[in-house]
This record gives C-alpha cells, structure tokens and sequence, in this order.
C-alpha cells in the first residue's frame, strides 16, 4: 500500500463514526421499540434508552450492520493513519494502530452480539473505553510529529474527558428492563459516543489531508 493509498484508507476513520452516528439518529426516530429478555418496551426514547436496543427489534439488521460496518472503518482507518505518519517508528506505529483499532473490533462484537447477549455485548463497550488510556498514550507520541503535535496534545487531554463522561454514563445507567425506560442514560450515553468518536474523524480528516508521501510504507 503506498502513501497516496493509506490517505483514502485512513478516511475509514471518519467514515465510520458517521455512519454509526447517522444509523443511531434516524432509527431512533424510527422505532417502534423492542422486546428485552421477554419484556416489551415500548416507544423507543433516545433519552432514557442505549444505542444497543436499536438493535432489537424492527431496527436490529440495521443497526447491527452499522455497527460491523462503522467498525470495520474504525479498524481500517487507523491502519491508514498511522502509514501516514512515517516519522513514527514501525513499533509506535504498530502499537497506535492496535489502542485504536480495539474501539472498532469492540463495535464488531456489539453489531454481532446484542443487547441480549449481555456479557459479550459490554465486552464490546469495554473495548471502546479502552481510549481512555488510548487516546492519551497516541497523543504522547503524535506530540512528536510537528504536524500532529496540537492534535497529540488535545488527545492527551481527551483521555481523562472520555474518563469523566464514562463515569457519568455509569451514573446514570441501571441494567435493568426498568433502568432502560427511565432516567437519561440514553442521552449521557450517546454523549460519551460522540465525543470519542470525534476523535477518529479529527485523526483520519488530518491524516488524508497530509501532504503525499511518494514512497510505500510497511509495518514490517
């Protein structure tokens, strides 16, 4: 793959975070609600209710295949960023790739295994909150880079605000049938989404907007 590849493959970043995003906006406007472990619930309230009871229902085939889709971009994407920056060295590179490649692999296991499945399925969110230690430790070494090094230091500072959304995310949830119909964790929870997602779009948007590298870049 050469440079001039890797910059249409690191777009996979951006891709994925807006189609996950846009799947979850219009089918929550959609949904005429599901049925949790037996239990009908009914309407659907992005307010008080996860992404992931969009995919139970009449919404499930969709909004399960974005998030297998969002997250096979995700993955994709963060091959393509880091064969854009070369001045990396190929274990850095390789070490990046895998922190944020494991959100993507979590969206995956969420597309796969629903709501219903419930261990397998917050074993997916898990892995999307490993960025809180991802974010920060890719922002060290893209501090390195002078055309990354803002971006470096705004994911330094990204890790500890997925942290401090995350813990208001927990606050707010109950896993319960009835913890899913009320409160706002629908709402603190597509927060939390959003702003980890907004870092992939920025990397992947930087990263095709460097300037072409001429030579092919290898991992190995």
């Amino acid at each position: 793959m050469t440079a001039r590849d890797s910059r249409w493959v690191a777009l996979g970043a951006v891709a994925g975070p807006v189609l996950l995003t846009l799947t979850w906006f219009v089918l929550g406007f959609v949904s005429t609600g599901y049925s949790l472990w037996g239990t009908r619930i009914a309407p659907y309230s992005a307010i008080s209710q996860p992404l992931s009871g969009l995919g139970l229902g009449p919404t499930g085939p969709v909004m399960n295949a974005a998030f297998i889709v969002s997250g096979l971009l995700i993955i994709f994407g963060a091959i393509g960023i880091f064969r854009q920056i070369p001045e990396l060295s190929r274990p850095t590179r390789w070490a990046c790739t895998g922190l944020l490649a494991l959100p993507g692999v979590g969206s995956v296991l969420d597309g796969i295994f629903t709501l219903e499945s419930f261990f397998l399925h917050f074993v997916g969110f898990a892995l999307a909150l490993t960025t809180v230690v991802g974010f920060p430790v890719t922002g060290l070494f893209l501090r390195r880079v002078p055309a990354w090094r803002a971006l470096g230091t705004l994911l330094i500072v990204a890790g500890p605000l997925t942290l401090a959304l995350t813990a208001l995310y927990f606050l707010t949830f109950t896993p319960t049938v009835e913890g899913v119909q009320t409160g706002v964790a629908g709402l603190t929870e597509r927060i939390l989404v959003v702003e980890l997602q907004a870092w992939y779009v920025a990397m992947g948007w930087l990263a095709f907007r460097r300037p072409r590298q001429n030579q092919p870049l290898a991992f190995s």
